[in-house]
């Protein structure tokens, strides 16, 4: 394929990552050069925007930008920057991405092409069975399990789809278990879903400053060591699809796993799909 000429390069290219079959996921603007990324990322009309700073065929660096200020690093942006990449048929399959801004600190990680998705890695995930008072919630109480990366989360398993969907969050007591429990985030799951995928979940955060998110790797990574701590992963297999339910906004990302002595080692990714405006 003939890699974008310099005309082509300034255009902003738009994605939606994690699209469940072409609704919901999260809209992307994709620049694939740098420069004024605050005020184009203003301009362009979508929560994040993500700049290639730099790429050769195993790496590529990145800066995502919300309108108002710099994110650090989003795994839907890189993933829809890395989908948009692999247009011009300069990347391999197994590249490591840079994002952030290399001044105050800089995130890298590896990430690789599997089955015409991309996947980041998001390390290895551990897991604790943990008492948890849910009665804030109005779920009932019981074995939830701590899983963590480099972040802590709450899971919690919910009686089925229907109940997942009907939940009604409340910020202040999700922050209160979560407070209770020495983590940041809360996931919410129930095996099964739609198109035939494995899990369906919703992922909750007021600690980390959003009430609840579309799509979420990271999180999905936490419940992705949870299944395997229950035995509950396919037999043979090495990837799930799971359907993240946030409502208005459904989701569709996939997860790689590999069972180790010290826990579950998770990559996660999905599907970016150029998005008419």
């Amino acid at each position: 394929m003939t890699p974008p000429d310099a005309a082509t390069r300034t255009l902003p290219l738009r994605y939606r990552a994690f699209a469940d079959r072409g609704a919901g996921g999260k809209p992307v603007t994709v620049f694939l050069n740098p420069g004024d990324e605050q005020d184009r990322a203003r301009q362009a009309g979508t929560p994040l925007s993500v700049f290639v700073q730099a790429s050769d065929p195993a790496s590529v660096t990145l800066r995502v930008f919300t309108p108002h200020g710099e994110k650090g690093s989003s795994d839907s942006a890189a993933i829809a920057a890395l989908s948009a990449l692999q247009e011009t048929g300069l990347l391999l399959d197994v590249v490591e991405v840079t994002q952030g801004d290399p001044q105050t600190g800089a995130e890298v990680q590896p990430a690789q092409l599997c089955g015409g998705e991309w996947l980041l890695r998001q390390g290895l995930v551990t897991v604790q069975a943990v008492h948890a008072d849910l009665s804030p919630l109005g779920l009932t109480s019981g074995t939830a399990w701590v899983a963590a990366t480099n972040r802590t989360n709450l899971v919690a398993e919910v009686a089925d789809l229907p109940a997942l969907d009907a939940f009604t969050p409340d910020d202040a007591a999700i922050s209160a278990v979560n407070r209770a429990t020495g983590t940041t985030g809360l996931i919410l799951f129930t095996p099964g879903g739609p198109a035939r995928a494995e899990v369906s979940f919703r992922a909750f955060g007021p600690l980390k400053g959003f009430s609840e998110d579309a799509a979420s790797s990271n999180m999905l990574a936490c419940l992705t060591g949870v299944l395997d701590h229950l035995n509950h992963l396919p037999e043979g297999a090495t990837l799930i699809r799971a359907a993240q339910r946030r409502p208005g906004q459904p989701a569709r990302l996939s997860a790689q796993y590999a069972r180790t002595t010290g826990g579950t080692d998770v990559w996660v990714g999905g599907p970016a799909t150029p998005d008419t405006p």
